[in-house]
């Protein structure tokens, strides 16, 4: 069987092999700090049941101390000139589109299909499996159609992945943030600070506090996973699930989607809005919040609004 440690090590594996470039990278000053950080982070994904929660916890400062004393960085150059750039994508056209739908494409016939192939994968992630193998696909259709050098995805990724730097693994440790606020009990204190604010025996008021809650708690925290532990057990399970008997599923899912609305709309998240204005050089660095806004807001008020016709 197919389980989650099969995504882990082609993770870790694929860290490993960026610290291993990089650190033979003899044209970047920040060699040495990019291979420390991708390392440790393919360690955690080889290692991470072996090191321990003290281990695992020094790894993360470890990481946080190479990133905090800006010891990532890219090498200069090493751009394709526009002008092949161009030639390629003439010569290649909508093939290059096909290579990038193969992984959504599998990710989501893999997640159905799963459910009907049993003891094949792990059927609680049968979505981040599904993803991985797309992953292996696209990469295989796009070596056998381009035929590069065998080594140039490892480099192209490796420098992608040093031009956004700490902002890579941001979304991990917020989300883990987010665990830690829950079991410090901080949900059970914002319940109570929105339960005295919520007009009694109120479904939509709850609803409300409940959608502009994950809204908020995202782009303070700058990730709706980190948000997402907080406000279920503020909001989401003693008001909306237990009391008023709405359907788990429903919260939980539409309520991420309110969250991600938050995402749009913060700098917090970094390696959505951020670090895209700065590869794309944009002249105002919160550009990419400023576009999406228009679509963010709308977009929140039709989430809380199906929390509340669907989910009860």
């Amino acid at each position: 069987m197919i389980t989650l440690d099969f995504v882990y090590i082609l993770a870790g594996i694929t860290f490993a092999l960026f610290a291993l470039l990089g650190l033979y990278d003899r044209t970047n000053r920040k060699r040495f700090g990019n291979a420390a950080f991708w390392g440790l982070l393919a360690a955690s994904m080889l290692l991470g049941d072996y090191l321990g929660d003290f281990g695992n916890g020094l790894l993360v400062l470890a990481l946080v101390a190479i990133a905090g004393a800006g010891q990532i960085g890219r090498a200069p150059g090493g751009e394709v000139p526009p002008e092949i750039q161009a030639e390629r994508a003439a010569r290649y056209g909508n093939f290059l589109l096909l290579v990038a739908l193969i992984i959504p494409v599998v990710a989501l016939t893999g997640t159905f299909l799963f459910k009907w192939v049993p003891n094949l994968v792990e059927q609680k992630q049968a979505t981040l499996i599904s993803l991985a193998l797309g992953v292996l696909i696209a990469l295989a259709v796009g070596m056998a159609r381009l035929r590069p050098a065998p080594i140039l995805p490892l480099q192209q990724g490796r420098r992608l992945l040093d031009s956004v730097g700490w902002a890579a693994i941001l979304p991990q440790m917020l989300a883990s943030l987010g665990a830690v606020f829950a079991l410090a009990g901080v949900g059970e204190v914002v319940g109570g600070l929105i339960g005295s604010a919520i007009p009694a025996g109120s479904l939509f008021g709850a609803v409300l506090a409940f959608g502009l809650g994950m809204a908020l708690f995202t782009m303070v925290m700058g990730n709706a996973f980190a948000a997402f532990p907080v406000m279920m057990a503020a909001v989401g399970l003693p008001l909306l699930i237990k009391h008023y008997g709405g359907d788990p599923a429903v919260v939980a899912a539409i309520g991420m989607l309110a969250g991600f609305c938050g995402t749009l709309m913060t700098p917090m998240a970094a390696n959505f809005n951020l670090v895209p204005a700065a590869l794309l050089e944009l002249k105002n660095p919160y550009g990419v919040i400023r576009a999406q806004i228009g679509t963010a807001l709308p977009l929140l008020a039709v989430n809380i609004l199906f929390i509340w016709l669907f989910a009860f």
